[in-house]
């Protein structure tokens, strides 16, 4: 049976099918539901980060980063999904901006600034993209070993950030308000109905779990008075995206930062279509879409980081929801996408999230950070725990988290070294690949 007949049938496993619009454009929101807080997220923290976040007299590039956040990630979708020659695995992939790149990203803002951050993700995302043509061959230097040990660092790197918004955010810090009983009240708010919705609702409510929590979350900060909405009366109706917002720096740690996160982001997308079409279609990825897909990351990436956008990756619970779906559809995807980038056109969706208080956000962030790391320990759940896989795991994590820690230990290094090692994912990935690569396999069959 060709693709096309296949499709024609209504075969829900086959890419090419197409449901019924009033079937697709509920799944197609349904996508974007499940990954439209994780999203604009890093946005947040970054712009936070740069001294324009929540708290600040102006938060307008916070709210065009938003934007930007919502409007590549639409477009790395249609690459994924429509795609352009080589480029895109042609299944539904939902891209969306990297958590990943995070703990790489908060240092090389507050160290080198927004124009050094955003030329490492334009080389990077080029990087990223070449990284396509050998993304079968370094696959096996990133067994579950040492992608779970890093998603895990990811995780716990990101919680510290996670309790500071549910306290008050960093500009309250030292003063009597941080860690008021009415900010934790807030965060309190959308964790419960967040973990309520999740594991007594089904569908879309489900999948769509913690943007109810924060838009409950955010009607009761309305009714205690901790809503300002003079930002979104301010906002346009419309923006175009601005080549070179931030600016353009050729920084030696950021290049070589983001270029080594996105070896791990690049193993992260092989890691989700194999899951798609695993789950979706009961097949095995093949290396044209691997390949397509890895192209697609680095593209999406390159030309977001070209506007003021972070690094997009694929996002792994649009994997999850394909699964429990069963539907395979391409075009569901890009339906989703579409209305993504209708969103990022329109100002006020911006001033609106950007609207929300610091507190409601951080019950959001401390539940997706916690399932970050949660995810890193399903990862090491494959893992035979034997002495040697102990000891490799035991001394990256030590390492990778101490320097994390206490980043003065490494005072007297360059300014480069610093950043790169007091991130603790490099660090923690280095040396679990290199030990992973040297310890002799005799040691799996010792006590």
């Amino acid at each position: 049976m060709t693709d096309e007949t296949a499709a024609k049938g209504g075969d829900l496993t086959n890419p090419e099918y197409t449901p019924p619009l009033a079937v697709a454009i509920p799944l197609g929101i349904q996508h974007i539901l499940a990954m439209f807080v994780s999203n604009f997220t890093p946005a947040i923290i970054i712009a936070g980060a740069a001294g324009f976040g929540f708290g600040s007299p102006d938060i307008s590039d916070m709210i065009y980063m938003i934007q930007i956040a919502m409007i590549f990630s639409g477009i790395a979708t249609l690459l994924q999904t429509i795609g352009v020659g080589p480029v895109g695995a042609r299944l539904p992939v939902v891209q969306g901006t990297s958590f990943a790149f995070l703990p790489v990203m908060i240092p090389i803002v507050k160290t080198s600034g927004m124009a050094a951050l955003f030329g490492g993700i334009v080389i990077g995302g080029i990087f990223h993209f070449f990284l396509g043509t050998i993304i079968g061959r370094i696959r096996y230097l990133l067994p579950p070993l040492v992608t779970g040990l890093v998603v895990l660092m990811i995780g716990l790197s990101l919680i510290r950030v996670g309790i500071q918004y549910s306290a008050g955010g960093v500009p309250l810090m030292g003063k009597p308000e941080f860690g008021g009983l009415n900010h934790w009240g807030m965060a309190l708010v959308v964790i419960i109905v967040t973990l309520g919705i999740k594991f007594f609702a089904r569908g879309m409510m489900s999948a769509a779990a913690v943007l109810i929590g924060l838009m409950v979350g955010y009607v009761f900060a309305i009714l205690l008075g901790e809503v300002s909405f003079g930002n979104i009366a301010r906002a346009s109706w419309f923006m175009v995206p601005q080549p070179m917002k931030f600016g353009f720096e050729v920084n030696v740690a950021a290049i070589i930062g983001i270029c080594l996160m996105a070896i791990v982001s690049a193993i992260e997308t092989v890691g989700d279509v194999s899951g798609i079409t695993k789950g979706g279609a009961n097949r095995e990825a093949t290396d044209k879409e691997l390949a397509g897909a890895t192209y697609a990351d680095g593209a999406g990436s390159f030309i977001a980081g070209l506007f003021g956008g972070l690094p997009n990756t694929s996002f792994s619970q649009n994997v999850g929801l394909i699964s429990m779906t069963g539907v395979m559809s391409r075009h569901v995807v890009t339906i989703g996408a579409i209305f993504l980038i209708i969103a990022g056109l329109v100002p006020k969706v911006g001033a609106v999230i950007s609207s929300m208080p610091i507190a409601v956000l951080g019950g959001g962030v401390v539940v997706m950070f916690g399932m970050v790391a949660a995810a890193g320990i399903n990862m090491l759940s494959d893992v035979k725990w034997n002495r040697r896989n102990m000891v490799i795991f035991a001394v990256s994590l030590s390492v990778g988290l101490g320097l994390q820690l206490v980043p003065d230990a490494l005072q007297h290094l360059d300014q480069t070294l610093k950043v790169l090692l007091t991130s603790g994912i490099l660090p923690a990935a280095f040396l679990a690949v290199v030990l992973n690569a040297v310890l002799p396999e005799e040691l799996e069959g010792d006590a």
